[in-house]
């Protein structure tokens, strides 16, 4: 038996729209351990998020579609599931954290009706039951009174408190796999520790395995385990938080770390922080071969052909034609 609950193996999912095909993703593959966090980070418009509802099988057709790969979990290739076999795998096995609580919260429910809906969507219980196993499930994600809050509506709560429903409607089936999307983006940053440590926490309780979304390296480094960097539709860098964060190899990955806020340990440096230049292109725009070389400050006319992934330490996977010399730091000098 696999030791990866889930594996993505060269996923392609496409739009097909009046500008033509867009390769939103175009050949991802990472796994995810049981009892593993991986952390899929990049800009927006990287893909990310189309990968996660990829996996949920959740992507608007028309105009979008999975055209080509495997998403294995346990094993079975969720792709060729039937929609009701996706209607007991999502929320069950597999749940998710959306961006927004703000709007992913039906507003004109209850809290507490949505999470017994779950529960009574996937668990062989009454009413009664699924309350109360709903009340402890706000309980445990650290919402006071929950027996009076159960009975609010997502109006009454700050942004806080609606993220921390979202985790307790997530994990009301205790899910073999968490996929959290950018929960914490719209989150004050003291809030967004308490959501980090609960999240661990309960990972840790429930011994699930979590995909964590992010555009926040501190996040990643704070609760990964393992780390896929995106761009443009496909994984440039792929590896343990040790290793990439020690020892960058794609020129993406080392200009996302040079454009962190950095301290000396004497003063304070004053200087305009790095930039990357550019944007990352729309699909219909990407360039062929390296899809980051239009931005990259190490490109040659060798990166207009399409570099392979290749494994460079063990474990530590680089799609780039000069992975050595930007682990030397001579890339670092050009910047």
């Amino acid at each position: 038996m696999s030791e990866y609950l889930l594996e993505i193996k060269d996923l392609k999912t496409h739009f097909f729209t009046d500008d033509g095909v867009l390769p939103s993703v175009d050949g991802v593959s990472y796994a995810i351990k049981k009892g593993e966090t991986l952390g899929v980070v990049g800009e927006s418009g990287s893909g990310k998020s189309v990968t996660s509802l990829s996996i949920l099988r959740l992507i608007p057709s028309p105009p979008g579609k999975i055209v080509g790969g495997e998403i294995l979990f346990e094993g079975r290739d969720i792709t060729k599931f039937s929609e009701e076999e996706m209607r007991q795998l999502r929320g069950n096995d597999i749940s998710m954290i959306f961006q927004e609580p703000m709007t992913s919260l039906n507003p004109v429910f209850t809290v507490g009706d949505q999470i017994v809906e779950a529960i009574l969507l996937h668990q062989d219980v009454e009413y009664p039951e699924a309350r109360e196993m709903a009340i402890n499930m706000l309980e445990r994600v650290g919402i006071p009174s929950p027996r009076q809050r159960i009975d609010e509506y997502p109006h009454q709560m700050s942004g806080g408190m609606k993220q921390r429903v979202m985790i307790a409607m997530a994990l009301a089936c205790r899910p073999k796999l968490l996929i959290a999307d950018e929960p914490t983006t719209a989150l004050d940053v003291t809030i967004q520790a308490q959501i980090l440590e609960l999240l661990n926490e309960l990972k840790d309780e429930f011994g699930m395995s979590i995909l964590f979304i992010t555009h926040d390296l501190g996040v990643v480094a704070e609760t990964c385990d393992q780390v896929a960097v995106m761009y443009a539709g496909k994984i440039v860098e792929y590896g343990n938080v040790e290793t990439i964060f020690e020892n960058p190899a794609h020129p993406y990955t080392h200009g996302l770390f040079h454009s962190l806020p950095s301290f000396e340990s004497s003063t304070i440096q004053r200087k305009r922080l790095y930039v990357i230049p550019g944007m990352v292109p729309r699909p219909q725009d990407f360039p062929t071969g390296c899809r980051f070389r239009t931005r990259c400050p190490f490109a040659t006319e060798k990166c207009s052909t399409q570099p392979p992934t290749e494994e460079i330490e063990p474990g530590h996977l680089v799609a780039c034609w000069f992975a050595d010399d930007v682990q030397s730091g001579k890339l670092k000098e050009e910047i």
